[in-house]
């Protein structure tokens, strides 16, 4: 699953052409890329998708929305690292048929 998720942006930088920041997602820090919401400022939130930010947003929505993604056990999958994702994956029970052809009839 993939979620837009937002964060508060802590830097912002450039790098050639890009405008770049840090966004802190509630205790995890991720770059990502701030082109397309160029009014942003350093304390602003924003909701971020595939490590592009995508809007501006007020700081009460991203505490909340940030909350109930903590609570669902999203958060942590969501910010996961490539590794931590593969990592997590591989401990999961694997089903016999991933594609049900060998189920109960």
């Amino acid at each position: 699953m993939c979620l837009a998720i937002p964060g508060k942006v802590e830097e912002i930088s450039t790098e050639g052409d890009l405008r770049m920041g840090r966004v802190n997602f509630g205790g995890v820090v991720k770059r990502v890329c701030l082109d397309y919401v160029p009014e942003l400022v350093v304390g602003d939130y924003t909701i971020v998708h595939v490590g592009f930010a995508l809007s501006k947003i007020d700081e009460e929505s991203a505490q909340a929305t940030l909350a109930v993604f903590r609570e669902m056990g999203m958060l942590d999958e969501e910010l996961a690292t490539e590794e931590e994702a593969f990592a997590r994956a591989a401990m999961t029970p694997q089903a016999a048929c991933p594609d049900g052809s060998c189920g109960d009839k």
